[in-house]
C-alpha cells in the first residue's frame, strides 16, 4: 500500500512485526556463532535489541549500534557459518529500519535474517541444501499475516546475493504465494 507520493505506508506496528519475525529467525542460529566465539556478545546484543524494539521499545541508537557491531562480528568470525549467524543478528537489529521505498532491496530488511539463518544452518550441516530448504519452509510457516502483508507492499526480492540471495528469493516467493491464500496463525 502506497500513499499519493508513491511511498510505502508503514506503521510502527508493522516495523515491530517485521523486527520480531527477524529476531526469531536470528535467535534460531545464535548458538552457531556463540559456539565459535563464546566471549563475543555482539550478535546476542543485536538480537536482544531487536526483541526489545519488537516488544515496544524505542527505535534508536541501540538498534543501529548493535546492528553495526553484529556486522563487525560477522566479518571477524572464524567460520562462514558463524559469519552468517552473526549476519542474521545484524539483519534482525536493522529490520526496524525498513524504508518506505518501493525498492526490491528493502525485502532484505524483512527476510534477510531468515535467509542468513538458513545459510548458517546449511553450512553447519556440511553445506546441505536440504537443511536450508527446511529452514526456509519453517520461516515461511512462522511468518504472521502482518509480516506477509508488509512484504506484499514491496517488489519481489532482487536477483544476486549468491546462496543467501537464492534462499531469500525462495522465501520471498513462498510467502507471496502464501499471502494470496488465507493463512491461519501457527505456533512453532
Amino acid at each position: 500500500m502506497a500513499n499519493e507520493t508513491g511511498a510505502i505506508v508503514l506503521s510502527m506496528q508493522d516495523l515491530r512485526e517485521v523486527s520480531g519475525y527477524a529476531a526469531e529467525s536470528a535467535q534460531e542460529v545464535l548458538e552457531i556463532f556463540e559456539r565459535a566465539h563464546p566471549a563475543d556478545p555482539r550478535p546476542r546484543d543485536a538480537i536482544d535489541a531487536a526483541w526489545t524494539f519488537a516488544q515496544g521499545g524505542k527505535r534508536g541508537k541501540a538498534l543501529r549500534d548493535t546492528a553495526w557491531a553484529a556486522l563487525k562480528a560477522a566479518r571477524d568470525a572464524d567460520t562462514a557459518a558463524a559469519g552468517d549467524a552473526a549476519r542474521a543478528a545484524m539483519c534482525a537489529a536493522s529490520a526496524a529500519y525498513l524504508h518506505p521505498l518501493a525498492d526490491a532491496h528493502q525485502v532484505k530488511h524483512i527476510l534477510g535474517a531468515a535467509a542468513h539463518a538458513a545459510r548458517a544452518a546449511e553450512l553447519v550441516a556440511g553445506d546441505d541444501r536440504d537443511v536450508g530448504a527446511k529452514r526456509i519452509e519453517r520461516a515461511r510457516r512462522r511468518a504472521t499475516p502482518a509480516v506477509i502483508d508488509v512484504l506484499g507492499r514491496y517488489p519481489a526480492a532482487p536477483p544476486g546475493g549468491r546462496r543467501v540471495g537464492k534462499l531469500l528469493r525462495d522465501l520471498d516467493g513462498a510467502l507471496r504465494v502464501t499471502g494470496s491464500e488465507p493463512t491461519p496463525r501457527r505456533d512453532t
